[in-house]
């Protein structure tokens, strides 16, 4: 006969600390910031310029060394409005989040969305519209990092 084993659990959170390298294509996208300017990287290939600025071109698969300043404005190409909490966001909910397709750029670049009321969704999905266009808005304080840009905002 099997013996039964009667056993607790501990329900806990783990923190990991951890270092990233960034690398030299993400560091000169990261001083970008820290200076107000938002790098992309051109394909001298199919001469896509691709936002955040990357080390190689996903469509050609080759090297991409040339940098250059993006417009700090485009175009919204989809949102989500996020009013759950849950570990590692980048900031307190609710917020809303979306694709910016920067103007001369080929690829959407991921950010926040602000300057809008978040306290009606309902009042949310009137007013903000993929297609509509916004701009970065920057922080006082820049630390070399992505949120250097504190949002996007509509543009009236």
């Amino acid at each position: 006969m099997e013996k039964k084993v009667d056993y607790d659990v501990i329900t806990d959170k783990v923190t990991v600390p951890y270092e990233l390298a960034y690398g030299p294509t993400w560091t000169r996208f990261m001083e970008g910031l820290s200076q107000e300017k938002i790098l992309g990287s051109r394909c001298s290939e199919c001469g896509r310029v691709l936002v955040p600025a990357r080390s190689y071109c996903p469509r050609c698969f080759i090297e991409i060394s040339d940098f250059i300043e993006v417009s700090q404005q485009g175009t919204l190409m989809g949102w989500v409005l996020t009013d759950y909490e849950y570990y590692g966001m980048p900031t307190k909910p609710p917020f809303l989040s979306g694709f910016i397709k920067l103007d001369g750029t080929d690829c959407n670049f991921l950010h926040l969305i602000g300057g809008i009321d978040l306290s009606d969704a309902e009042a949310v999905r009137r007013k903000v519209k993929n297609g509509m266009k916004v701009k970065a808005v920057w922080n006082k304080e820049k630390r070399g990092h992505i949120m250097d840009i504190q949002y996007f905002t509509l543009v009236k």
